[in-house]
């Protein structure tokens, strides 16, 4: 062979070496650009979730805001127990739901009775619905400080190896009912989105109640239920018509009025799909320096709040 033609095929073998480097690199710069793409589009996409989480906030306190400004609208004998409505704010849109807490049994407000007639519709017996409303009365009820050992109560709690007593004073919130000991918990999660610790009152406002609060009430029946529902639904049920419909029932349990705490859901649509949501509960004070005041708040992005519109007539 030539050293002409060994020169040539020494010159051909470094070429297709190199050619397959460069192919190396390019297929690297390749990989490395599609990273760093990905990285950019998450990088946009996260920035544009905190954009509208920022944004979010005050929309939802907007909202709110929107709702006791229609409340305090009214006279306390004509402000509506439960509404809904829209609003329009730049890119995103606002639907906001309102409902008095009376519409809710109050769990340091309500009476034995009643409390044990919404156990008793979530299935317990009368007998078991007695003695668990029992548990929740005692929670709630101050006991002597000399009698802290010798309450039965509190033995029911040491029996069962609990680190902790009863309150014996007013619940600070309703998911608090879990830590009443006795009841069992099938029970506990079908209530809690009947009942508050803000109403303030010992009777349910009738009008605005699920059927389930209804059928709590002393003395209510299938019938009469049905028969409230069906006329709340007609738009002929009120408060003159409502003693009618109740006198087959027992006395008192049905508030007179709607109240002054106020439970308000509001969800916040954006253009681009994305979601926010909160529900806060307010009370609209008889006077002083601030229209309303927040009792209890709670929301979540992308519809991680708990369903904060369905708190409606269920």
């Amino acid at each position: 062979m030539s050293t002409a033609t060994q020169a040539q095929q020494a010159k051909s073998g470094s070429d297709g070496f190199i050619i397959v480097a460069v192919l190396w690199i390019l297929a690297a710069l390749a990989t490395l650009v599609s990273v760093y793409a990905i990285y950019v589009t998450n990088s946009a996409i996260a920035v544009a979730a905190s954009g509208d989480a920022v944004i979010a906030d005050p929309l939802v306190s907007a909202g709110v805001e929107l709702a006791a400004y229609q409340l305090l609208g009214q006279v306390d004998s004509t402000r509506p127990g439960t509404g809904q409505f829209t609003a329009r704010a730049g890119t995103a849109q606002l639907t906001i739901a309102f409902q008095t807490e009376a519409a809710r049994i109050d769990l340091n407000a309500a009476p034995k009775t009643l409390l044990a007639g919404l156990l008793v519709g979530f299935g317990a017996s009368p007998l078991d619905a007695g003695s668990y409303a029992d548990h929740i009365v005692a929670w709630r009820t101050p006991i002597a400080a000399q009698g802290v050992d010798v309450d039965p109560e509190n033995s029911l709690y040491r029996t069962a190896g609990l680190n902790y007593m009863p309150r014996h004073a007013p619940f600070t919130h309703a998911s608090e009912l879990w830590l009443v000991q006795g009841i069992p918990p099938v029970l506990i999660e079908r209530m809690l989105p009947f009942v508050t610790v803000f109403s303030g009152k010992a009777e349910v406002d009738v009008i605005d109640a699920a059927p389930q609060v209804i059928a709590a009430l002393p003395g209510m029946t299938p019938e009469i239920v049905q028969a409230i529902v069906a006329a709340r639904d007609a738009g002929t049920l009120d408060r003159k018509s409502l003693p009618g419909f109740l006198a087959g029932a027992g006395p008192g349990g049905a508030a007179a009025d709607v109240g002054k705490s106020f439970r308000v859901g509001v969800r916040v649509a954006f253009n681009n799909g994305r979601r926010s949501a909160a529900e806060a509960v307010i009370l609209l004070p008889d006077d002083g320096p601030v229209p309303y005041r927040v009792l209890s708040w709670r929301n979540g992005f992308d519809g991680t709040t708990d369903q904060p519109l369905d708190f409606g007539r269920r």
